[in-house]
């Protein structure tokens, strides 16, 4: 279990799924993580008209793992994004757009908590920068229902490299067909983890699929589960789909799931070796 007050500049802090309906997100993920909440907060609408959305916190042992809140933008899709922690974000932008990405909004204040900017990477991968206020980020995480790692999927590999570079100061370590992204002096994750302490998270390559276009490049969330096949089955009774079934990995045994609403995510079971 890793217990966090604060986070460095450049390490992933926070995640979050915005939803068109937000009380049927919280019928599922609470039963699904054994999450309760606390809210709501409110996030503007960029609706003209529309009253602000609702905005919880998921909380496991009293301590905030997640957030749940309603989409600003009524035409976008659920999904969940990934939060990394900064210490300007008008500094990041600046970086984001010399480094050939994309400011999609911000910096925006969210007082009391901090302050954040939505970006798109150049391949259009989507994440936040937090400059955090009164909220660091998660207080709890590498725990079964809480989570754990963040992986962008990107079929340029090397262009993304570049980018996280220069905005957020990773350094790429090719990890078999994988690329590890570490932030040297961090000390984060477990001791007993098969990868160094001072990863931050993962990037993946995607191929091209049966008509050669590229899947949407997209950076994905991964939470630990005390039971990956329980899990499964608990998500699909609640309105969920199993995209991808339980199965094993080296050193996990992990599904991909699909909220009622359509956000994606991953579960995983860390199987330590006898």
């Amino acid at each position: 279990m890793s217990e966090r007050d604060r986070y460095p500049a450049g390490v992933p802090c926070w995640v979050e799924t915005l939803q068109l309906d937000v009380q049927a997100a919280l019928d599922f993920y609470g039963p699904v993580f054994g999450w309760d909440f606390t809210g709501p907060g409110s996030i503007p609408s960029k609706t003209p008209g529309d009253p602000p959305g609702q905005y919880f916190v998921g909380r496991l042992k009293g301590r905030d793992v997640a957030g749940v809140g309603a989409l600003p933008d009524r035409t976008q899709r659920p999904s969940w994004v990934t939060y990394i922690r900064v210490d300007n974000t008008e500094d990041v932008v600046k970086r984001t757009k010399h480094a050939g990405g994309r400011v999609l909004d911000g910096p925006v204040d969210a007082p009391p908590a901090g302050r954040l900017a939505v970006l798109a990477d150049p391949s259009g991968a989507v994440v936040c920068a937090w400059e955090a206020g009164t909220r660091e980020g998660a207080q709890l995480v590498n725990e079964p229902s809480a989570w754990a790692m963040s992986t962008l999927h990107v079929a340029d590999t090397e262009k993304a490299k570049a980018f996280y570079g220069t905005v957020f100061g990773w350094e790429p370590e090719q990890f078999g067909p994988v690329t590890l992204w570490r932030l040297p002096g961090y000390v984060g994750g477990e001791p007993t983890q098969p990868v160094p302490r001072d990863v931050v998270g993962v990037m993946a390559p995607i191929a091209a699929g049966a008509n050669g276009a590229a899947a949407q490049p997209r950076w994905s969330v991964d939470f630990w589960i005390d039971d990956a096949d329980a899990a499964a089955v608990r998500a699909a009774a609640l309105g969920g789909s199993v995209i991808v079934p339980p199965h094993d990995t080296p050193g996990f045994r992990s599904s991909v799931i699909a909220d009622p609403q359509g956000a994606v995510f991953s579960i995983s079971r860390l199987v330590r070796p006898h």
